[in-house]
C-alpha cells in the first residue's frame, strides 16, 4: 500500500510526477495563496508525509492532529516556522533545503545592496512616473559600493559566498559570528569584530544569519544607532532579526541613509506597512532563491528527503534527530 503525502503549495508538474512514481499524492493548488489553516489540519490527520514552505506554520496544534506522519519536509533552509519539540516528541522527522540555494541568495543579497546603494528602484520609478526633467548634479546620489566597508553579521554558507562577491569590487569585509573562523579569515582576508564595532564602522551591514529566538530584534534601536549616517542595512534572513518600528524611525529620522529587505516579520507584508512608505528603502517579497534552477533544486531535495523518511531511509538533510528517551531530544544539525 502506498504512503500518502500533501503538498502545501502547487509545485512543478514534473516534481509532482516524480512523487506520483511512489506515493499517493494531494496538494492545495493555489500558487500564491497558502493553504487554509482549517485544510491544512485536516489533510494532517492521515498522510505520512509532508511538503511544505516556510509560509505554513507547522505548530504544535497542527502536529498533535497527525496520526501517521514521519516527516515534514521544508522548502527552505530555514524552519522556524516548524514546531521541532513538537515534532520530535512524536517522533517525526523535519528536513530542510541547506547548500541548494547559497549561491542565488549571495547573488540576490549584494544586488539587494547595489539597487539601495544607487537608488535603482527610486530612480526606475521616477522615469517611468514621467517625472524626470532635466538632468542635475545631484539628482538620483547614492553611496558608492566599490572600496566600501562591508560588515556581516552571521558567516555561514551565504556568508561566506557573499565575502567573494564583495572582494570582486575591493570592498573591506569584517565579520561577526556566535564563533570566530579563524580559517576563513585567512582564506577569505576578512576581519572578525565585535558586534558593536562592526556596526559602528560598516558602511553596508547584511544580515546573514539564521533566525532564532536568540537573535529576536538583534537589530533594534541601540544596535541602528550605533551605524554611520550614511550606512546601508541589507536583511535577507529573516524578518524578525530586525525591529522594524525602530529600523522605520531610523529612516525617517536619517539615522541611517536606508535598507534593502527581502524579508518581513509577517509574511506577506501589509500594504500599509510603514517601511513601504520609505523612497530609501528597497522592498523585495522573499526572493533571496528565486531563480527557476535553484527553487527546483530545492524542490527536488524535498522531495529526496520525503522519499528516503517514507522508505525507511535516512533522510540527506535533517533539522532534527528523534530519540525514544524519558525526555525528547531535539539536535540541530544544519544551520
Amino acid at each position: 500500500m502506498k504512503s500518502s503525502v500533501y503538498i502545501t503549495r502547487k509545485l512543478p508538474e514534473e516534481i509532482i510526477d516524480k512523487l506520483s512514481q511512489y506515493f499517493h499524492v494531494r496538494m492545495w493548488g493555489e500558487e500564491n495563496i497558502p493553504v487554509p489553516r482549517e485544510i491544512l489540519m485536516k489533510e494532517i490527520e492521515n498522510i505520512d508525509g509532508l511538503i511544505c514552505l516556510l509560509t505554513e506554520k507547522i505548530d504544535e496544534e497542527v502536529i498533535a492532529k497527525a496520526k501517521h506522519l514521519k516527516i515534514i519536509s521544508n522548502v527552505a533552509v530555514g524552519y522556524n516556522n516548524i514546531n521541532l519539540p513538537a515534532a520530535a516528541r512524536k517522533g517525526i522527522i523535519v528536513t530542510n533545503t541547506p547548500g541548494v540555494l547559497t549561491e542565488t541568495t549571495a547573488d540576490l543579497t549584494f544586488a539587494l545592496l547595489m539597487a539601495a546603494a544607487r537608488r535603482v528602484v527610486n530612480a526606475s520609478d521616477v522615469l517611468r512616473s514621467g517625472k524626470w526633467g532635466a538632468w542635475s548634479l545631484m539628482e538620483f546620489t547614492g553611496q558608492d559600493i566599490y572600496g566600501a566597508t562591508l560588515g556581516i553579521i552571521g558567516l555561514g554558507r551565504i556568508g561566506e559566498a557573499l565575502v567573494k562577491r564583495a572582494k570582486g569590487f575591493d570592498m573591506n569585509v569584517l565579520y561577526y559570528n556566535r564563533t570566530r573562523k579563524q580559517d576563513k579569515e585567512r582564506e577569505l582576508g576578512i576581519h572578525y569584530v565585535e558586534l558593536k564595532d562592526l556596526l559602528q564602522q560598516s558602511d553596508y551591514v547584511c544580515l546573514m544569519l539564521p533566525y532564532s529566538a536568540e537573535v529576536h530584534h538583534l537589530i533594534s534601536k541601540e544596535e541602528l544607532s550605533l551605524m554611520k549616517p550614511n550606512a546601508i542595512l541589507i536583511n535577507t534572513a529573516r524578518g524578525g532579526i530586525v525591529d522594524e518600528e525602530a529600523l522605520y524611525e531610523a529612516l525617517r529620522n536619517g539615522d541611517i541613509w536606508g535598507a534593502g529587505l527581502d524579508v518581513f516579520e509577517q509574511e506577506p507584508v501589509t500594504m500599509d506597512h510603514p517601511l513601504l512608505s520609505l523612497s530609501n528603502v528597497v522592498t523585495l517579497p522573499h526572493i533571496g532563491s528565486a531563480s527557476v534552477k535553484t527553487r527546483m533544486r530545492m524542490a527536488n531535495l524535498a522531495v529526496d528527503n520525503l522519499v528516503k523518511v517514507l522508505n525507511g531511509e535516512e533522510p540527506i538533510t535533517p533539522v532534527q534527530q528523534y530519540k525514544e528517551t524519558s525526555k525528547s531530544s531535539v539536535k540541530t544539525v544544519n544551520e
